[in-house]
């Protein structure tokens, strides 16, 4: 199932993708596409109804953050080697982890603002993996059971404020707009192998992201179980997988960086696509 929430922000409802591209309304359904509904059994009750018997959604509604209150929104740093590389940063030997606030979460075609005074803000697409049920200390043979789906996520970065000013990477990774999620959750039993689907991203039309998960260090089901080690997981909790090479901080000889007025496009195989605007703050 290709599951997504539409309308207005703040005013989203529940949908379904169905076969032919149309959205069908799953309000008197669900209220919402969150935890509760993302659990086995949820997910096994949306799966048995019949699309066509659901309303659908005419027109071209906005499309909104496919999870509804996302509890976590946990990030790995430095997942593909040769994104480390372009970097200058040692390959990791344990997953970096760090977060985005949940206040940068934004739909997959919402406008991206450049903060204020920002010189070096930057684009990352990555796997976005969506926790099903609770994990605890739970073994990376069966990690992938508490996963519920996956989607696309664009991890805008501002680099100055994550890499040249001290501390943690995460003050320059959760400004406002920096987390589009979606625009659909694929559910797990629509990807049949989540290390093996190609992702990119352009910038102005020119494609400076071209990847595949299979180059990942560390694999999902690896990041699923290890974060379960420091952290208890819940249904609705957001995973981000890390980026591949072609990030603007890794241009040679001279780093690129978005500026407002610049459209990036990006998408991960079978998992839909996202387009979005840049803006100044005022």
């Amino acid at each position: 199932m290709k599951l997504l929430r539409y309308g207005p922000k703040g005013q989203e409802k529940p949908g379904l993708l169905d076969a032919q591209g149309k959205i069908r309304d799953l309000s008197k359904v669900v209220a919402d596409i969150g935890g509760d509904v993302l659990t086995d059994a949820g997910l096994a009750r949306l799966r048995a109804l019949d699309p066509a018997s659901l309303p659908v959604v005419e027109g071209n509604p906005r499309i909104g953050p496919c999870v509804a209150n996302i509890g976590k929104f946990v990030c790995i740093g430095l997942n593909y080697a040769d994104h480390a590389a372009e970097s200058n940063l040692p390959v990791p030997a344990e997953p970096v982890v760090f977060n985005k606030w949940t206040s940068a979460i934004v739909g997959p075609n919402d406008d991206v603002e450049i903060p204020r005074n920002s010189k070096k803000c930057d684009w990352e697409v990555e796997l976005g993996v969506v926790i099903g049920k609770p994990a605890k200390y739970i073994d990376e043979a069966n990690a992938l059971d508490y996963v519920a789906g996956y989607c696309v996520i664009n991890d805008v970065s501002e680099r100055e404020w994550q890499i040249e000013r001290t501390g943690t990477w995460d003050k320059g990774k959760g400004f406002d707009t920096f987390g589009p999620i979606g625009p659909w959750l694929v559910t797990r039993d629509e990807v049949a192998n989540p290390q093996a689907l190609d992702l990119w991203l352009e910038v102005d039309g020119h494609r400076y992201q071209n990847g595949n998960t299979k180059t990942m260090v560390f694999t999902v089901a690896k990041l699923v179980s290890y974060l379960s080690q420091c952290m208890s997981l819940q249904p609705g909790d957001v995973i981000s997988t890390g980026t591949p090479p072609g990030v603007g901080m890794g241009v040679k000889p001279n780093p690129v960086f978005l500026k407002p007025g610049q459209t990036m496009r990006l998408g991960i195989q079978g998992l839909g696509e996202q387009t979005q605007k840049t803006y100044a703050a005022e």
